[in-house]
């Protein structure tokens, strides 16, 4: 039907300027025409005489629509929907056509809306949902998405598909498509350019031409549009409680589209905000792949709970349908699935692939139970990390052991007195010095190969004899032949102190090292029961470090009644829930939850107020340690205790369980426990020091989480009670453990010289925590003023001591750093490691100052090498070879195949990594069964190398 003239916009009848009634005020979608009439009238002048024939004939086929005779419409609309397609445009301008029809938008709309219905059998929505499956898969099929061959593989690939588009547009519209659902497809289209905010008519009239086309064919521009109204009516919907299955079938046929034309976020994106991640799975080929999971592995760090795990189940299904084993296995440490690490530790039928995954486990310390393969069972049980390890110090040259002059050097240190004082805590300090710096390769000459009766041991005093012993499973770490022998001569000394010493350093050579034999618990279980709580606590102690994460059900029977017995020390019932919780962490074991809730409510408050009842209420903390909501019921128990322990426990259990998840709300909670302003005399505030480092606990390993919590923390400082200003340094450690962020080590150098000196001793203890096994020689300059500054107040000199021998830890070869295989997995024994010394360190006089120094030990659960060494797959012998070592780069998202590192060196294996640090292939001779270069890599002959060609993916690695 012709419009009349009198239909038209008011705001195009002009008024005169003395008319004394004022014209209506036009509408928001009146002044929208007036002003793209008169932007197209102004450039009409300035049209070429191509764009103004273009112009001429849009217009005349619009002036068709409004006619009487319903056969012009097909033809018409077939013009219009060639002329669309077909316009090409540059990345900044609208496509000529569109910008030419923008003026008759409206008019177009009010011509669809009289058109009838001429309708098929069943409404366009329900015909979308009844195709959209068969439609899928047609989609799938017709792009290669469902088999290997992908649509856009190389050049040819393109061209083929730019045929295939070109061909699509010279067909004709399926009869099957009414001439008013043609409509509403240009329509759809021509919506981009106009259509208000909110509206959603790209979306609306893409619904009600129920066109069966790929959207694709209207462009990439398009497509981005439709999926963001997509996105919006769903959430609309889903309030209101309508029906969204008509959105996911379109969306569903915008994902192929996407995934073949390197938007790949985009399609991620959408299914996340149609709660339908796992639909991507069939979509999803060997080109695309890698940077859709990678594009989604990204993502959890930003996701609240349940997508943040469907995101990594759906990452890894896609990893196994493409026999990226150890991706995918990588992806099952991260969700703790037992039965998914099993899955895919058997998936693989070549045996040097089981060795890689056997490698990755070993790294994360989980053990697969029923494994009978003897290679793969020594793999597994770390027996040759000592080997290895020494071999790599021999590499490097630092096999020679350090003494205490060269750690200190004190003839640096400005305005030194050359004489010093020989005391007893300084002879400590010198012990643990000694124990961090040479660790793991034992042969120092204080303790290992002291001569008869000339050990260190006998240089300190009682409690000082106690670490001293222990140091020496320090010094021969995960040397468990050689270790047994040094150990066992002061195993039965007449001194308890020594011999409680022995029991500790049995239990530390064992440290992340599983034998058959099972020395430590043969030799440590005998004294659990010891009427010495010194003995008692060593073995306990002992016990909970060489059997952390093994979930080993004979220790829970042998340490459980300890832990219940109401009648022994705090002291020894905290250790005991301690070792528990090393050796269950992260299982939600509910006998030991159990048996610490129960031992918390049978004893009296005064019990309860004793400075060990933190180590109770962190042996159950760690239980739950990433298992985030599978600690609600504990929580409201905990909730029932009234003892100041309890809200210890409560903060304990909550950071303890979104560990490394950098979730938001966790760190809002915590910030605000943090911050309350409480009188001490009246109520204990352990609670909000717990708090401080739980912030840091749940924040790292989130670079933008962990950039807000530095921020918090300053403020805390300056704001903060002071039980959590001395908290303060101590979060700052955990949150760049063996990272030396310049930012914060200055932070820290100035929180060394405050006026509360527990501040200050936290604060040198977290420079050594944070330059852990770095020798960065910064902060080794700074320590050594420190230790000139210090010089007369004996606490906080042993301190800088102890920084010094953390910051030259194994030499530079070993971190602390839980984090590991490219910063993507977070060990579960080394964050117990690291929140047991802190915790230790919430009262520093109390603890380690005092007779409990050896808790600096907790930190060898934390302490591995920091290198890659890589395989010959035939041999198993070291093979080395170039690779490239460099600051890593986050390359999610971006075009093409951009670097991952910058600034690189070019060594040979075997080399040391940082923590920020990451190592690719420097040639293409060899090909790595591992995703990520670091730890023990495989490395096969690539084949075709030898004949100068590229086979680097050519040989299957997987079968």
């Amino acid at each position: 039907m012709p419009v009349e003239e009198k239909e038209r916009p008011q705001a195009l009848v002009s008024v005169p300027a003395d008319d004394p009634q004022p014209p209506k005020k036009p509408t928001q979608e009146q002044d929208k025409v007036a002003k793209a009439r008169e932007e197209l009238k102004k450039d009409s002048d300035e049209l070429n005489e191509e764009d103004a024939t273009l112009k001429g004939e849009l217009e005349m086929l619009v002036e068709r629509l409004r006619e009487s005779d319903t056969a012009l419409y097909r033809p018409a609309l077939e013009s219009l929907r060639t002329l669309i397609r077909t316009a090409t445009s540059s990345m900044t301008s609208v496509p000529k056509p569109l910008k030419f029809l923008r003026p008759h938008y409206a008019d177009l709309q009010k011509i669809h809306a009289s058109w009838p219905d001429v309708a098929p059998a069943q409404s366009t929505s329900q015909a979308v949902v009844d195709s959209a499956s068969a439609a899928v898969g047609a989609v799938a099929s017709a792009v290669g998405l469902g088999n290997g061959a992908a649509a856009g593989e190389g050049e040819a690939g393109k061209d083929a598909a730019a045929a295939a588009a070109a061909s699509q547009d010279d067909k004709k519209v399926p009869s099957s498509v009414t001439d008013k659902g043609l409509f509403a497809d240009i329509l759809s289209v021509l919506a981009m350019t106009y259509s208000d905010s909110g509206k959603r008519e790209t979306l609306k009239y893409r619904l009600t031409g129920g066109s069966e086309e790929d959207p694709g064919v209207w462009g990439h521009e398009y497509v981005r549009h439709l999926a963001a109204e997509i996105g919006e009516e769903y959430d609309g919907r889903v309030d209101k409680g309508e029906s969204t299955a008509d959105l996911l079938a379109l969306g569903l046929r915008l994902v192929p589209f996407l995934l073949s034309h390197n938007a790949e976020s985009d399609a991620v994106d959408l299914l996340l905000e149609l709660e339908a991640i796992k639909e991507i799975v069939p979509f999803v080929n060997a080109n695309t792949f890698s940077r859709v999971c990678l594009y989604m592995v990204s993502a959890v760090s930003y996701l609240t709970p349940p997508d943040d795990v469907e995101f990594l189940r759906t990452a890894r299904e896609i990893y196994k349908k493409h026999n990226r084993y150890t991706e995918a296995l990588t992806l099952a440490l991260r969700l703790q699935d037992p039965e998914a690490i099993k899955a895919d530790f058997d998936a693989p039928t070549n045996p040097v692939m089981k060795r890689q995954l056997a490698y990755i486990l070993a790294r994360q310390q989980v053990d697969i139970k029923d494994e009978d393969d003897e290679t793969l069972r020594e793999i597994l049980n770390n027996t040759k990390l000592s080997e290895g390890f020494k071999r790599f110090g021999a590499e490097l040259s630092v096999t020679e052991p350090r003494s205490l002059d060269d750690v200190y050097k004190s003839h640096l240190e400005p305005g030194r007195a050359p004489a010093t004082v020989d005391s007893a805590k300084q002879n400590l300090a010198g012990t643990f010095v000694n124990a961090f710096v040479n660790a793991g390769f034992g042969n120092d000459k204080l303790m290992v190969e002291a001569e008869e009766g000339q050990s260190w041991i006998y240089k300190n005093k009682d409690h000082g004899m106690f670490s001293a012993a222990a140091s020496l499973g320090l010094s021969l770490l995960w040397d468990t032949d050689v270790g047994l022998s040094h150990i066992d001569k002061y195993a039965y000394a007449s001194e308890d102190h020594i011999k409680a010493g022995a029991m500790l350093a049995n239990g530390l050579i064992h440290s992340g090292v599983r034998t058959e034999m099972d020395a430590a618990l043969a030799l440590l279980s005998d004294h659990v029961e010891s009427p010495s709580v010194q003995l008692r606590v060593a073995s306990i102690i002992g016990l909970g470090i060489a059997y952390a994460g093994s979930q080993r059900e004979d220790l829970r029977d042998l340490l459980l009644p300890t832990l219940q017995d109401s009648t022994v020390s705090m002291e020894v019932a905290s250790m005991a829930a301690l070792a528990l919780g090393f050796i269950f962490v992260g299982s939600c074991d509910e006998d030991v939850a159990l048996g610490v809730a129960q031992s918390i409510m049978e004893r009296d408050e005064a019990q309860l107020k004793d400075k060990w009842g933190r180590f109770l209420a962190l042996g159950l903390a760690l239980l739950y340690l990433g298992r985030t909501e599978q600690s609600e019921a504990t929580v409201e128990v905990l909730k029932t205790i009234e003892a100041p322990l309890g809200k210890v426990a409560i903060a304990l259990v909550q950071m303890s369980s979104y560990a490394a998840t950098g979730n938001v709300l966790q760190i809002q909670q915590l910030l605000q426990a943090a911050t309350d302003h409480l009188d001490p005399e009246k109520e204990s505030d352990l609670h909000q020091a717990m708090s401080v480092i739980g912030i840091a606990l749940v924040a790292m390993g989130e670079d933008v989480g962990s950039a807000m919590a530095l921020r918090q923390f300053n403020h805390l400082m300056h704001y903060g009670e002071p039980v959590v200003r001395r908290a303060v340094p101590l979060a700052l450690g955990l949150l760049s453990a063996s990272n030396p962020v310049m930012t914060i080590l200055e932070t820290l150098s100035r929180y060394s010289h405050d006026n509360d000196l527990e501040v200050a001793t936290n604060a040198i203890f977290a420079m050594g925590l944070v330059g852990a096994g770095t020798n960065n020689a910064k902060l080794a300059q700074m320590l050594r003023q420190l230790a000139s500054y210090y010089a007369k107040e004996a606490d906080c000199l042993f301190m800088v001591r102890i920084a010094q021998g953390l910051v030259h830890m194994g030499k530079g070869t070993i971190g602390v750093n839980p984090f590991h295989t490219d910063r993507s997995l977070v060990s579960p024994v080394a964050v117990c490691g690291l929140l047991a010394t802190l915790v230790g360190f919430t009262d520093t006089r109390a603890f380690v100052l005092d007779k409990s120094h050896w808790m600096l030990y907790f930190l060898t659960m934390a302490m591995y090498p920091r290198f890659l060494i890589t395989l010959d797959d035939q041999t198993g012998e070291l093979l080395p070879t170039s690779v490239r070592v460099g600051q890593a780069v986050d390359v999610v998202g971006q075009a093409g195949k951009p670097r991952t590192i910058s600034g690189f060196q070019t060594h040979t294996t075997p080399v040391r990594l940082g923590h920020t640090e990451r190592a690719e292939m420097a040639t293409e001779e060899y090909i790595p069964y591992s995703h990520v270069l670091e730890g023990y890599v495989m490395l096969a002959k690539n084949k075709g190398y030898e004949k100068g060609e590229d086979g680097g993916e050519a040989m299957d690695t997987g079968k």
